[in-house]
């Protein structure tokens, strides 16, 4: 490759009008989020802004990393690494610090340095996150066992399961998401090219949602499925969403766990949809297996997408209006003694198999301050007798230990690596 260019160096960023000399506006992205959004009002050297979908940045630092609270963005990779035979804790600062310095330049509309591959050199950046985790082997691998937290134990198997082992877990796991899949992709090809010879990469997995101002006005996502997908996600507003969601500063377990004080914990899953067999069944029968009407989310039991669940209405039959079996009243909150979990998924489309049918479904990725409050209390009773299991397979699994965000010239681990 050729040395920096100084041109090229700054092209991404003159796109965005030169943020901080234009008089950029920042837009906080929740209260506990950490990230901040920039948007790029005007050009200082007679360039035009990019425009508004392009022209947004994400903090890379902040108390919490960013794509956790970040509003959903319309490309996704989700991808773990292994690190290679031989590899240990040094090998892992190193590439930690790699990945930091990649993911703070592009995250801010820069390009990766001398080896860019100008991929991404027209587009602003796009609301790029890079988020990176540590799975239970990771520990093992530098030497750190004794620093693993309790709350990264394996998930317990569930009887619906029909999981591949070679497109879970993993060492090291990384989540890319922008509003652009030329940028998304540019992340990903770069963090591939960081990892040079200290990591493999196990398993990867691509994903989209709606992009931003497709529709009239911000609303909830939808799946493939065609159901708004994530009403009764916890809010930032809410009193106790810190709590539920990142770990806290001080609070139980051995000091050597002390590192994972404002991180949070990712649980995913690739659920595969069966759309065919979900087309072929009529409207009424769709939304009973929900809880939820499909035109607008809103429950069977009236109002709008965010009315609460009345769980306790029966209709003139004798039964529950919202089915003892629908998917939605069996997740609720109130049904789980509480827990609750941040969704954040893509969807995912793979290609038609062999017999037919579309390979696609939800990238399912949620956040909690702790899985055994989380994630597995809710899969529990799903996986016991939710009506929506007829037509999902759960094919992967993984989760992984978060750390907080990264502090100015810190890398993302720090704490942990070099603690």
């Amino acid at each position: 490759m050729t040395e920096s260019n100084p041109d090229i160096e700054i092209s991404r960023r003159r796109l965005l009008g030169t943020v901080g000399a234009a008089g950029a506006v920042g837009l906080a992205l929740g209260a506990t989020g950490g990230a901040l959004a920039h948007a790029a009002i005007a050009g200082t050297d007679g360039s035009a802004p990019a425009a508004s979908v392009g022209a947004t940045e994400i903090d890379f630092h902040g108390e919490h990393q960013a794509g956790i609270t970040t509003p959903l963005q319309a490309k996704g990779h989700v991808l773990a690494f292994d690190l290679a035979p031989g590899a240990g804790r040094k090998e892992a600062v190193a590439l930690m610090r790699r990945w930091s310095d990649s993911a703070r330049r592009l995250m801010a509309g820069e390009t990766a340095g001398a080896a860019d591959s100008g991929i991404a050199l027209d587009a602003g950046p796009c609301s790029l996150t890079v988020t990176f985790g540590f799975g239970h082997s990771f520990f093992d691998r530098t030497g750190l066992t004794a620093r693993r937290p309790v709350a990264l134990d394996p998930l317990p198997e569930f009887s619906a399961d029909r999981l591949d082992p070679q497109r879970g877990n993993g060492d090291l796991w990384v989540q890319i998401g922008a509003d652009d899949a030329l940028v998304a992709f540019h992340a990903l090809r770069t963090l591939q090219k960081d990892a040079g010879q200290a990591a493999r990469v196990r398993w990867q997995m691509n994903g989209f949602n709606r992009t931003p101002g497709a529709t009239a006005e911000p609303m909830t996502a939808r799946n493939l499925l065609g159901q708004i997908d994530g009403t009764g996600n916890p809010k930032p507003s809410e009193a106790d969403f810190d709590k539920r969601i990142f770990v806290p500063g001080a609070g139980p377990g051995p000091a050597e766990h002390a590192w994972m004080a404002a991180g949070s914990y990712a649980v995913v899953r690739r659920i595969r949809m069966l759309l065919d067999d979900w087309d072929k069944q009529p409207l009424t029968k769709q939304e009973q297996v929900i809880g939820r009407k499909k035109a607008d989310g809103a429950p069977l039991t009236g109002g709008t997408e965010t009315t609460k669940l009345d769980l306790d209405k029966f209709g003139g039959d004798g039964k529950p209006v919202i089915p003892s079996n629908a998917h939605a009243r069996i997740s609720a909150p109130a049904q789980n003694g509480g827990a609750a979990m941040l969704r954040r998924p893509f969807s995912f489309h793979d290609g038609i198999g062999s017999d037919g049918t579309p390979d696609a479904g939800l990238l399912f990725i949620c956040w909690q301050a702790d899985p055994m409050r989380g994630f597995v209390p809710v899969q529990r009773k799903l996986d016991r007798g939710d009506a929506l299991s007829e037509f999902i397979r759960h094919e992967a699994s993984g989760l992984y230990a978060v750390p907080r965000g990264p502090r100015t010239e810190e890398y993302v681990g720090q704490p942990l690596l070099e603690g």
